[in-house]
């Protein structure tokens, strides 16, 4: 176990230093930062590389082996009202959980945070019926997309049009930390139990739908209430003098967040415990195990959200707001793309979501390759993302034509790679990205006196964007190569990992 935690620590490491070493740069050449605001960085990417080790290993133990449980007995039921019924009850219990979900419902004043928590839980607990009822009946994903982002387009054009971006940005930060590696389980369990040549494909794709559920719930909320008083509390750095301010700040930090995280395990461990009581599915060294795995969890997640929040996110606002202070304010974009390079390795459900991917193709669609694409996708994005808050353009100008790119190459690329492509949209926008990125759009927005809710909401939109299109390329790469190959393009097999480690390679 302790050599498995290592592990996990140190590709954890290997994900912030980049990030931290950026940081470190730029506070010695274009953004000067006083040494106590340094301290908070660093100790903050500690917190984030301890955090995350824990959180990954905790994940594989506990919520992986809990959602492929609940999935292979679902599949088993006769009842599509019982499978409809527990599909939605779980949906909506996991997104209630979801921390980035809060930090969403504060940043939109002119709706009560519970009547936005809970539009987004329901929009959730919907498609996760309607991506458990695809799985079962086989329904094509593609064509499922398509019609679904028509409509959604549709409720954009009726909905007030400050409220687009932040309806796009909900379906972000929906499928966080705590929804990924219990949806991605359940797909593969649903998947697995179905036994045919199409299984492994269909095991992608929840997180998808699921993410498609936020946004059509806010943009119908948004016709009845209208966020143009919505604000965005900047975050104030901390004065801290002494390293001992450093401690306590941190300190009295940790109960909040810990508190929070407590609130979010106890729905799922409630899950666990009625789920055996029902089916005695887990024997007792299981149960341990997954004991110690939600601990793992609890602990990983206290740590990452403090070290995230206190140490990142103030930051993040005051890089922002420096660069944006006269001539370096184009120097946002170069930035932002390095930024956001590394940014998304930092994201702990990308992690496991490409580790999942991994395992799950045999090793043929390997986590190098998952996070290179999902690298220079959220590069771009990141750097869409400081062009509006430099220039005002309308998101509507990149999200139509973006997802118009990702829905027709959906028809073009092998299946596997569709289901991969828009999970990997959802997962790609996590707390890293609303709790760094957003502040950094935001530092930036606010000193170029832009408009926040229409210039600087939709960072988390676009990063879920980028990666639908930058996966699917990857998929168009290996399709033309396995054909050079005389290889079949529609299944995975053994004989594609020649092919695909030359994709890999170039």
């Amino acid at each position: 176990m302790h050599e498995k935690l290592k592990e996990k620590i140190k590709e954890s490491l290997s994900s912030v230093l980049p990030i931290t070493v950026i940081v470190l740069l730029l506070s010695v050449t274009f953004v000067p930062m006083e040494v106590g605001t340094l301290v908070l960085f660093l100790t903050g990417a500690f917190l984030l590389i301890l955090g995350m080790g824990f959180f990954q290993l905790g994940v594989e133990m506990s919520m992986t082996p809990l959602g492929q449980g609940v999935g292979r007995r679902l599949v088993k039921q006769k009842s599509l009202w019982l499978i409809g019924f527990i599909s939605f009850v779980m949906g909506m219990i996991i997104t209630i959980s979801e921390p980035d979900l809060q930090v969403l419902a504060n940043q939109v004043a002119s709706i009560p945070n519970m009547v936005l928590i809970y539009t987004v839980a329901i929009g959730v607990g919907v498609f996760t019926v309607v991506a458990v009822l695809r799985i079962l009946f086989g329904v094509s994903l593609s064509k499922m997309l398509i019609a679904l982002y028509l409509l959604l387009f549709i409720l954009s054009v009726l909905s007030p049009s400050e409220f687009v971006a932040v309806a796009f940005d909900a379906g972000g930060v929906t499928t966080g930390p705590m929804t990924v590696p219990f949806i991605m389980a359940l797909g593969i369990g649903l998947s697995a139990a179905r036994s045919d040549k199409h299984g492994e494909s269909d095991s992608f794709g929840l997180i998808a739908l699921c993410s498609i559920g936020p946004i059509m719930t806010v943009l119908l909320l948004g016709i009845f209430y209208h966020p143009t008083d919505a604000v965005y509390t900047a975050t104030e750095i901390a004065a801290v003098d002494t390293t001992q301010d450093v401690v306590r700040l941190f300190a009295s930090s940790l109960p909040q967040y810990a508190e929070e995280v407590l609130v979010s395990i106890l729905p799922i461990a409630g899950v666990l415990v009625i789920f055996q009581l029902l089916t005695r599915c887990y024997r007792k060294r299981q149960l341990l195990r997954m004991s110690v795995g939600f601990v793992y969890t609890i602990v990983g997640l206290i740590l990452f959200l403090t070290g995230v929040n206190v140490g990142f996110a103030c930051v993040g606002n005051l890089l922002g707001s420096s660069l944006a202070d006269g001539a370096t304010k184009w120097l946002l974009i170069p930035i932002g793309i390095v930024i956001g390079y590394y940014i998304v390795k930092a994201e702990p459900a990308v992690q496991v979501l490409n580790h999942q991917v991994e395992e799950i193709t045999g090793g043929m669609i390997s986590h190098k390759m998952m996070n290179l694409a999902l690298s220079i996708g959220v590069a771009c994005a990141v750097a869409v993302s400081m062009i509006r808050v430099l220039t005002g353009i309308s998101i509507y100008w990149i999200i139509v034509p973006g997802y118009i790119i990702a829905l027709t190459l959906s028809r073009f690329v092998p299946k596997v790679f569709i289901g991969i492509a828009f999970d990997s949209g959802g997962v790609a926008s996590g707390p890293m990205t609303s709790t760094f990125l957003l502040p950094l759009a935001m530092g930036a927005c606010t000193m170029l006196g832009g408009n926040v809710v229409t210039d600087a909401f939709g960072v988390v939109a676009l990063v879920a964007l980028a990666p639908l299109i930058a996966i699917q390329i990857m998929g168009l790469l290996y399709s033309h190569k396995s054909r050079r190959v005389h290889l079949p393009a529609g299944e995975l097999s053994a004989a594609d990992d020649d092919v695909l480690v030359e994709i890999e390679e170039e």
